[in-house]
């Protein structure tokens, strides 16, 4: 990617609409637009302009607005069309502007710059993708939170504090003759395990940022006949499930998604687990037994009306809840004093307290605040590599290794922590980050 070049790409998804919009960015983009259109624009002013091909024949009436460098999204200059949005006309748009001397952007180009121009960091600039991709109220909030700077300041404060136990390590490596006194000691690993737990409290959001990116996993199951069907169609809001009377008319699992209480919610309909000799619908129950094994939320549904009857289910890493639907009908006695959120598919009733109780479980209060800071994979395993290095730091302390061994191993771990914001030259990083955004951002 040659930073003086100019480039162009639409930036809203493909399709027919009523405008379509095309980025421009790069030291020739107010003049390849006014090679377009005969006029030169003023900086942060929609202006009406005509499109106009090497023949002088109108190509599109648009909206277009200068951005002057540095003050724009990327730091160089950049000029947004706004022009008719059906697909011929976009594309004839586009054209244009590559005949009068840009060149197609690459996938996440116009972030990539707005990086390596100082306009955010790595941590913002993955954060853009996230606002895009939210499918939660609560992602769109991390996301946000992200792009105003929530994980870099907090990594931010605990390089400060690595930074200040390397600078101390570092003096007696300047001065040899002098020993690093046992109180100097602890206070160097206090220092150390300080950075640790802040970088332990970052980490410990993984988990979370996942939710919030994937969705929660959710299986339904239970025993056929129960509404668990009816439960997947109540959650979603129209009948995507075949609801029978029948039993073993689910045989395989379902998926669908959907937005319950600020999360995303990937739910999986399974098979009804019971004793059959049927080949297809025992490979169905089979199904189910994974979908439970690799769920994060397990919906346990059961049949008020009957006595428990509990499916032999193993989900070690999941949450469950056990839902007892026909709450509307008597219930069977064998469920008195049984801890069970009570529904009824068929009115409606307790969906409110199902949404209240899957709340409880993965929000953790975060529903009323603004200070989700919910990290990626690759921010995880920087904090990881970092962690190993203080830890390396820590034992050569208590041993009373060579201070320059101790620097080593902070110097590493404060270069993994760089990695995280983007300010360590790491080509590869930054290839792989900003080739998963789509053309135009």
């Amino acid at each position: 990617m040659e930073a003086a070049e100019t480039i162009a790409a639409i930036a809203t998804p493909p399709g027919t609409g009523a405008i379509a919009v095309i980025r421009m960015s790069g030291p020739q983009a107010a003049e390849i637009l006014s090679t377009c259109t005969g006029r030169r624009l003023q900086p942060r002013r929609a202006t009406l302009v005509h499109i106009r091909d090497a023949a002088g024949q109108v190509v599109d009436d648009v909206v277009a607005t200068l951005f002057a460098a540095p003050a724009s999204y990327t730091g160089e200059d950049v000029v947004e069309v706004s022009c008719h949005g059906g697909m011929l006309v976009t594309r004839r748009v586009l054209e244009r502007l590559l005949q009068c001397g840009a060149r197609p952007a690459e996938p996440g180009e116009f972030s990539r710059r707005a990086f390596e121009n100082g306009k955010m960091d790595l941590t913002q600039a993955e954060a853009v993708m996230d606002v895009i991709s939210a499918g939660s109220d609560l992602a769109l909030r991390a996301a946000h939170n992200q792009l105003h700077g929530a994980i870099s300041s907090r990594v931010a404060a605990e390089v400060d504090k690595l930074i200040s136990v390397a600078a101390h390590v570092e003096a007696y490596i300047d001065f040899p003759e002098e020993d690093i006194a046992p109180d100097t000691t602890q206070e160097l690993v206090a220092g150390i395990e300080s950075v640790a737990a802040g970088l332990h409290t970052l980490l410990a959001t993984a988990d979370e940022g996942r939710l919030l990116r994937e969705g929660v996993r959710t299986a339904i199951v239970g025993p056929p006949n129960v509404g668990k069907s009816s439960l997947l169609n109540m959650l979603l809001g129209y009948e995507r499930a075949i609801v029978s009377a029948t039993a073993g008319t689910t045989r395989d699992t379902i998926e669908e998604s959907v937005t319950l209480g600020g999360l995303r919610l990937r739910l999986i309909d399974t098979a009804g687990l019971h004793d059959s000799t049927d080949a297809i619908e025992r490979a169905g129950m089979e199904r189910s037994r994974r979908a439970g094994a690799e769920a994060d939320l397990v919906l346990e549904v059961a049949d008020a009306t009957l006595p428990p009857a509990r499916p032999q289910l193993d989900s070690p890493g999941a949450h469950h809840l056990l839902l007892l639907n026909k709450c509307d009908l008597p219930e069977h006695p064998a469920w008195q004093g049984v801890e069970a959120l009570r529904l009824s598919c068929r009115s409606g009733v307790g969906m409110d307290a199902l949404s209240t109780a899957i709340e409880q479980i993965f929000l953790h209060g975060h529903a009323e605040t603004d200070t989700l800071a919910a990290i990626n994979m690759r921010h995880r395993y920087a904090l990881q590599q970092a962690l190993e290095f203080l830890s390396a730091a820590k034992a050569g302390l208590l041993r009373g290794q060579s201070p320059e061994f101790t620097d080593v191993d902070l110097r590493a771990a404060l270069d993994a922590l760089g990695s995280i914001s983007g300010r360590v030259d790491t080509e590869d990083i930054l290839t792989r980050v900003f080739a998963t955004f789509c053309l135009g951002k």
